[in-house]
């Protein structure tokens, strides 16, 4: 069974649904018959995008880590996703975390904002963030604050807990986060260039 936390907003983003955004925080097995196991391979196979993201396990404890392996995050990154234009800006490595800013134009218009960190947590880090409307109501309750904890680093490639940040070059990235809306999960992947 996955088991998911949420975020609740009355944000609509055209064909994408933030009513009830929702981020796959952990796994928990399931026993099935071997045709229900066939099913939802095909299932999978036919539905599931989710191919560059990691979900963490119950108990799981980060590895070792620290912000000089993803300082490459730092910068101003524009794309296009949620049918408008994307913007997020990261600070250099200072005061063991990076802050970064989010923001979503459709129509001209700010659709949310996001403000976050990746930050120091002993000795490996977790990325960390909170939602905005336009008018800076916070989604979350005040003392809420959404967690992604590291997995693993690898080449080119930071995994957090439903996210996965990817270096492609020097001025462009992808960074690839799991979203539950309704019954289905699928992997979106933003697109960066500076």
């Amino acid at each position: 069974m996955i088991i998911l936390g949420f975020v609740s907003t009355s944000v609509n983003l055209h064909s994408f649904d933030i009513q009830n955004m929702l981020y796959i925080v952990g796994t928990k097995p399931i026993k099935m018959n071997k045709t229900v196991l066939i099913l939802c391979f095909l299932a999978l196979g036919i539905s599931c995008k989710a191919q560059n993201t990691l979900s963490i396990s119950e108990g799981h404890v980060s590895p070792k880590a620290n912000l000089s392996q993803i300082a490459w995050m730092e910068g101003h990154w524009k794309g296009e996703a949620f049918g408008g234009i994307t913007e997020e800006i990261w600070s250099p490595p200072l005061g063991e975390s990076m802050l970064f800013s989010f923001k979503l134009v459709v129509d001209n218009k700010v659709n949310f904002y996001e403000l976050g960190h990746i930050r120091k947590i002993g000795e490996s880090l977790i990325f960390e963030l909170k939602h905005f409307g336009p008018d800076l109501k916070g989604w979350e309750e005040k003392e809420e604050v959404q967690q992604f904890k590291f997995i693993k680093a690898e080449k080119n490639r930071m995994y957090f807990d439903g996210f996965t940040f990817e270096k492609v070059s020097a001025n462009e990235i992808n960074i690839y986060g799991l979203i539950h809306t309704g019954d289905n999960a699928e992997e979106v992947k933003f697109n960066y260039k500076k």
